[in-house]
């Protein structure tokens, strides 16, 4: 009897999937076209990505060898192209921000397809990351710029949250592919042809010719296509602080987070992507409801979770790391598992840059300021990056690992006060 029961649910699980299947078809195909052009160019450039940036550490582990201290001292050339964002941007001021984006892909598409078909000198190497993060650092400002211009300004907080989501689930789906391809053999970084990176290539020049395509049927009016070329308003004080202690945070989520798991605990690429693939398939209802929840609550509400998220992964990323280096937690077994789970939650964390987006979209004096100022705060949280990347390996080798997080979590009580002393309009 209980094999017929579970026999006769099938029927009423299929119906359910295929309901469901039908609902979100029928509601992209509500969505206007040139909304429908936007999601397929985040769902590339995800795809993309996940081939060749978020593994990226691993590319420079195994092809190169880099020491932490040299882990840090990369980050130069990979940062310097998001310290010079507003001056690139500035100086394209003329193009509306989707050509801007087509722009910032053919940079990418260059400077990854490239690395993909060679192993080039250590010094060629960097010149090509720079290629490849310039494009990346672009895209950046103009990417959020364009979804707040496609957005409806009533659900703006919604709409930017499933843009995220679709970011994220493509993320995930990328992760996947990369896990299997590292776990099967069929993908490494020490192989002539680094199959990932001419995957990420084909993958970011498709969302390239998207976004040709966005701009017929859009123009270049989808985003700030008359914007002053450079905004400094003491009004935007807070929001800059917010993106310089995110510069501080984000450089340690990129580099030293997945550094404790392939220093201290050898683990490979397939085991980031293992990762990857949890965090992204949590973020994909995660985004959406922060910006749910930044409707529901208000951005001060979200200001204050953003900020105490931050101080307690990196506390406890340092508890585990500096276990680890100092042998009171094991590398194997349930030590593994929490380095695991603080890695996942780091990721999360980082996800609710959609509020400091969303607060600058509150605050902002003229609507046109959003690109300029999007790309002045890209450019200041990437100075502090560098000088981050720098320090953080000093302090790692001479101290400790533990210290660089701890470290990171103090300044991000930085966090706190802002939430507590910003002025929000509204709510």
């Amino acid at each position: 009897m209980r094999d017929i029961q579970r026999k006769g649910d099938y029927p009423m699980i299929h119906t359910r999937l295929t309901n469901l299947v039908r609902a979100q078809a029928a509601r992209v195909s509500s969505l206007s076209p040139g909304v429908r052009l936007y999601l397929a160019v985040l769902a590339l450039t995800a795809l993309g990505l996940g081939f060749s940036n978020d593994i990226i550490s691993n590319y420079f582990k195994d092809a190169y060898r880099v020491t932490p201290y040299q882990r840090g001292l990369i980050e130069f050339p990979r940062e310097l192209p998001g310290m010079i964002c507003a001056l690139v941007v500035a100086a394209l001021g003329a193009f509306g921000d989707v050509r801007i984006a087509v722009i910032a892909h053919a940079f990418s598409v260059a400077g990854i397809f490239v690395l993909g078909l060679s192993s080039p000198p250590f010094a060629i190497m960097l010149a090509l990351i720079f290629v490849n993060s310039l494009g990346q650092h672009l895209f950046m400002p103009v990417q959020d710029s364009i979804g707040i211009a496609l957005a409806r300004r009533e659900n703006l907080g919604k709409r930017m949250g499933q843009f995220k989501g679709v970011t994220t689930g493509f993320q995930m789906l990328a992760a996947v592919f990369v896990f299997a391809g590292f776990r099967l053999g069929l993908f490494s970084f020490t192989d002539r042809v680094k199959w990932p990176f001419v995957i990420a290539a084909a993958l970011i020049l498709a969302a390239l010719v998207a976004l040709v395509a966005l701009e017929r049927r859009v123009g270049p009016a989808a985003g700030s296509a008359a914007r002053p070329r450079f905004v400094f308003r003491k009004e935007y004080r807070f929001y800059y602080t917010l993106v310089v202690m995110f510069g501080v945070q984000k450089q340690i989520m990129l580099v030293y987070g997945p550094w404790v798991l392939i220093d201290l605990l050898g683990k490979k690429a397939d085991t980031l992507a293992l990762l990857g693939i949890v965090g992204a398939f949590l973020g994909i209802f995660f985004i959406p409801a922060v910006g749910r929840w930044l409707d529901r609550f208000g951005i001060r509400a979200m200001l204050y979770a953003d900020a105490l998220s931050f101080i307690g992964v990196y506390a406890l990323y340092g508890l585990v790391s500096g276990g680890y280096a100092s042998g009171a937690l094991a590398t194997v077994g349930w030590p593994v598992l929490l380095a695991y789970v603080v890695f996942v939650f780091d990721r999360m964390s980082t996800q609710m840059s959609l509020v400091r987006t969303v607060y600058l979209r509150t605050i902002a004096v003229d609507p046109a300021d959003v690109t300029a100022t999007l790309s002045l705060g890209i450019s200041m949280d990437h100075v502090v990056s560098i000088l981050c990347a720098y320090a953080g390996g000093i302090v790692w080798t001479l101290w400790g690992p533990q210290y660089v997080f701890y470290l990171a979590a103090a300044l991000s009580f930085v966090n706190l006060y802002v939430a507590v002393r910003a002025p929000i309009p509204g709510r």
